[in-house]
């Protein structure tokens, strides 16, 4: 299959493939259309719908499209054109889906940066994507990002502008949403093959990198998840998820405008406050990572009809647990709780259950994998495809995969000749179409030898009573090469120490060369903002650890 790089407009090379692109098209799993149509179409036929609800804001489409308009002209006043680069970094405010519009509407590229970021992480992506304009809260959570940018600025020569949101400053969100609208006439015509949006990678090993979206692998995973799971005018999704991961935006940008579905933000998570949104908003849908859930799960239990509401929960972004799954689905039987996988390259690539007859394939495995998503195992030191049922690495390929990498140097290695992108993850395929993940091909401990899998323990000791979550990585070893170290964040008023964890996986069966050999008690772990656990700084805790022991 041949592929070529392409120039955007906004300067990136793209990867293409004539052939798919061909196949893609031909059987509708690309559109030539952009987000700006489907807006459209819902609002003939109901501008007063609800598309977002955010504490006490709500915002109707007819609001939505009305300050896109005028946020586009806005855009147009500041000289972007096609191509050109705005980056935000917000919380889950209403606002940010006004500039997802708006962006689409005048073609230019998105790039969301998560609120936690700071002057190193900013600095770093804003020039490496050539941003020309970023929007910022002022204070939010105590930190002054509006200092923070001003600090920023000369050493971004390329940055023009800085909008405040819900602040004071030079330029503030009133004063881009005071132009007058702009007509749609004179708006430009947008490519869908264009990049649409570069979100960078959580950055677990050394710098983030640049994933580059377009219209079309962005639109068609939107269509897909909705279509999967029936998500329609009568949904309204929780979405505490940040909007500046990949999940998050989907459902604050791109579901609600598609599928007629109202997403509910929360800028600032606490289970408590999350149970209530829930319940005020009679929410039916819902996902995060395995903290969400299990945070919802150990609360929420004891009010069940809080959340009586929900139809179906989806879990991912880390670690899942199937026993976590089925006690979920066991305390909230009229919820479909299930798991499911994907990345920021390749967006939900499998797509859960369907229906409550496939409940513990839901918990088993992390879901089916529908076609056009394409997902194989190969062996991890050869590339030999395996049978189904034998553990190796996943690549994925498919139209909802992203078009490579800000820097195409960093596609290299990535890609197989056939466009399979090396999703990193190891896992097997079962019942001829699900895929389970094992575990992460750096993760992989190698104690004399032989390659233990953490996912695996980690499983084990989630069942635990005193655990409440549980991360193991590879701690260097004199004798063995490597082992086990866990890092545990103890269920309140509790402790487990390592004799109590080799009493436990001896009960459950484990076989002892895969027992953690250290353990560490901490209060939290360390994680990106999507949930997941950033396993690279555990490492180096193990790795000090260890070099303090001598």
């Amino acid at each position: 299959m041949n592929w070529t790089m392409r120039t955007d407009p906004s300067g990136f090379q793209t990867r293409w493939s004539e052939d798919l692109a061909g196949r893609y098209l031909s059987e509708g799993h690309w559109t030539n259309t952009t987000l700006v149509d489907a807006a459209r179409k819902a609002l003939a036929s109901d501008p007063g719908h609800l598309l977002l609800i955010e504490g006490e804001n709500r915002l109707t489409r007819q609001e939505c499209w009305d300050q896109s308009l005028k946020l586009a002209a806005f855009f147009l006043s500041r000289g972007l054109k096609p191509g050109d680069v705005i980056s935000f970094q917000l919380p889950n405010w209403v606002e940010t889906a006004v500039i997802a519009l708006a962006a689409r509407m005048t073609g230019l590229v998105i790039n969301p940066i998560p609120p936690i970021y700071r002057e190193s992480e900013l600095a770093y992506i804003l020039a490496d994507c050539r941003a020309k304009l970023i929007f910022v809260p002022g204070l939010f959570r105590k930190h002054d990002y509006a200092a923070m940018m001003a600090g920023l600025r000369a050493a971004l020569p390329e940055l023009q502008d800085v909008v405040t949101v819900r602040d004071t400053g030079e330029l503030t969100w009133e004063t881009a949403i005071g132009c007058d609208a702009a007509l749609e006439s004179a708006l430009p015509k947008v490519d869908p093959s264009a990049v649409m949006m570069v979100m960078y990678t959580s950055g677990t090993t050394g710098k983030p990198k640049g994933v580059l979206h377009t219209h079309y692998s962005y639109d068609h995973r939107a269509r897909a998840m909705g279509e999967a799971w029936k998500i329609g005018p009568d949904d309204v999704v929780f979405m505490p998820s940040p909007v500046t991961h990949i999940t998050g935006a989907l459902w604050a940008f791109d579901m609600t405008w598609i599928h007629g579905s109202a997403s509910v933000l929360m800028d600032v998570w606490t289970v408590d406050e999350g149970i209530a949104v829930i319940e005020n908003n009679r929410c039916t849908v819902n996902g995060g990572a395995t903290p969400f859930l299990q945070q919802l799960l150990d609360t929420a239990s004891a009010r069940p009809e809080a959340i009586a509401s929900l139809r179906l929960f989806f879990c991912g972004g880390t670690t899942v647990s199937p026993d976590l799954i089925r006690k979920a689905s066991e305390t909230f039987p009229g919820c479909l709780f299930f798991r499911c996988y994907g990345s920021t390259e390749m967006v939900t690539a499998t797509l859960g259950i369907r229906d409550a007859a496939q409940a513990d394939l839901g918990a088993d495995t992390d879901g089916e994998i529908v076609y056009p998503a394409e997902l194989k195992i190969i062996d991890a030191v050869d590339d030999t495809p395996l049978p189904d049922g034998e553990e190796g690495e996943i690549i994925a390929r498919g139209p909802g995969l992203f078009f490579g990498y800000v820097h195409p140097s960093d596609n290299e290695g990535n890609f197989d000749a056939d466009g399979f992108f090396r999703m990193g993850d190891l896992g097997r395929i079962v019942h001829g179409n699900y895929i389970v993940i094992t575990g992460r091909k750096k993760d992989i401990i190698i104690r004399s030898g032989e390659n233990i899998s953490p996912k695996e323990v980690e499983d084990l000791l989630f069942n635990h009573p005193a655990v409440a979550e549980v991360a193991i990585v590879a701690m260097p070893s004199s004798t063995t090469g490597e082992k086990g170290c866990a890092f545990i964040i103890p269920r309140a008023g509790m402790t487990i120490d390592l004799p109590e964890i080799r009493r436990f996986l001896d009960g459950e069966g484990l076989a002892r060369q895969k027992f953690p050999e250290h353990v560490v008690l901490v209060d939290d772990l360390p994680r990106v903002p999507s949930g997941k656990v950033k396993k690279d700084v555990l490492r180096i805790e193990a790795r000090k650890i260890a070099e303090a022991e001598g």
